[in-house]
């Protein structure tokens, strides 16, 4: 079977990403966790709805299958869902807030970073292996995410934090191959509205009455939560973190070229500059890839979604 598709499905859900600021951007007056909130609630009720509906055998056959495993592979499979839940809740609140209230560019800045940690980490922890041209790559991306950070410290700040939590959530879920990856997003989202759920009276503002709001979230939860993130995590079964997450910056490029031409901000010569190296680093990283005809098998035991 060739990797192929795995890659089309991160690049698609990066791509998707990218344009992430469109449906968030007009919420900028709404409090970060507010946004949250609703984000989190409405995906969970519309996912329980997919799977109750339409995935009643799947789910059946996930809970025969997780019942026929060992203690310690359930203590496994619990422990790598639910933490997910949490890597992935605490990505969003900062995300939400450095992109309404710090910089578009800020939130590109994260995802520039984040393929860095990622590729680290599953170096590390999964034990990936790298090319010597994909090291130099990861070089590349550190240097030019060393230039766009100069004289903007709060910035890398907030982008660290963004970074670190998504770089594990993806280290983690790549190791979370036992059972239906749309159905782990949907376990995933409900342990994190759980946890929403006790915050929600005393630190939610008024409830929303602008179509607008409701218009926006419709879009952010369908087209920039459940599609990209469900992407995200099938090409996890066929390639590895590393690669997933080289992909990562197709999301900033975008992000930025939208913070230019969309939204004004204003860009220096220099940070031009290192986007044009990460480029540069997307194609050394992928240099397998896209300059060899013929692609290499996935190892045998990696199939398509249970």
């Amino acid at each position: 079977m060739r990797p192929n598709k795995y890659y089309l499905a991160a690049f698609s859900a990066f791509f998707i990403w990218g344009f992430f600021s469109l449906a968030l951007k007009p919420l900028h007056n709404y409090p970060s966790l507010d946004i949250l909130f609703y984000r989190v609630f409405f995906s969970v009720v519309l996912m329980v709805i997919i799977n109750v509906v339409f995935r009643r055998n799947i789910m059946l056959q996930n809970w025969n299958h997780f019942k026929s495993m060992t203690a310690k592979q359930k203590q496994s499979v619990i422990s790598l869902t639910l933490g997910g839940g949490v890597f992935l809740s605490s990505n969003w609140f900062v995300f939400i807030y450095v992109m309404n209230h710090v910089s578009v560019k800020a939130a590109s800045l994260a995802y520039m970073i984040c393929p860095i940690l990622t590729t680290i980490l599953a170096f590390f922890i999964l034990k990936e292996k790298l090319s010597k041209w994909q090291w130099v790559a990861v070089l590349i991306s550190a240097f030019s995410c060393i230039l766009l950070s100069l004289n903007h410290f709060e910035d890398i700040f907030y982008s660290l934090i963004t970074a670190a939590t998504y770089a594990m959530y993806l280290v983690s879920q790549r190791k979370n191959s036992e059972l239906d990856k749309f159905l782990v997003l949907t376990i995933q989202l409900v342990f994190t509205a759980i946890i929403l759920l006790p915050f929600y009276p005393n630190y939610s503002g008024d409830l929303p009455t602008e179509p607008l709001f409701y218009g926006c979230l419709l879009v952010i939860v369908v087209f920039f939560t459940i599609i990209p993130l469900f992407l995200n995590l099938y090409a996890l079964k066929g390639i590895n973190s590393s690669a997933v997450g080289i992909m990562i910056y197709i999301n900033p490029i975008i992000g930025f070229l939208l913070a230019i031409f969309y939204y004004d901000e204003n860009v220096s010569s220099l940070q031009l500059f290192s986007y044009f190296l990460i480029m540069i680093s997307i194609v050394v990283f992928n240099e397998k890839l896209i300059f060899s005809r013929k692609s290499k098998s996935i190892p045998a035991e990696i199939e398509g979604l249970k």
